[in-house]
């Protein structure tokens, strides 16, 4: 088993201690619970394997916006 630390900011500890008294369960089985639908029921080396085959699928695409020019003009907000 591996054992991992992180850091919540407050907006997200308070609703994790809120979720805690609403639903009975500790911190950890909310966070174990939260890992399993995020990274959902695909085996890791499935996982990785998928996403190697999708690596650079969008890079001979001519029909796309510059991503230059897109960026620049989400910066004005």
């Amino acid at each position: 088993m591996v054992t991992a630390q992180i850091t919540l900011s407050n907006a997200e500890g308070e609703a994790l201690r809120a979720m805690t008294q609403s639903t009975g369960k500790t911190q950890d089985a909310l966070l174990h619970e939260a890992l399993r639908q995020f990274l959902g029921p695909v085996p890791q080396e499935d996982r990785l394997s998928l996403l190697r085959q999708a690596r650079g699928i969008w890079k001979d695409r001519t029909d796309l916006p510059d991503f230059r020019a897109l960026r620049a003009e989400m910066d004005r907000f």
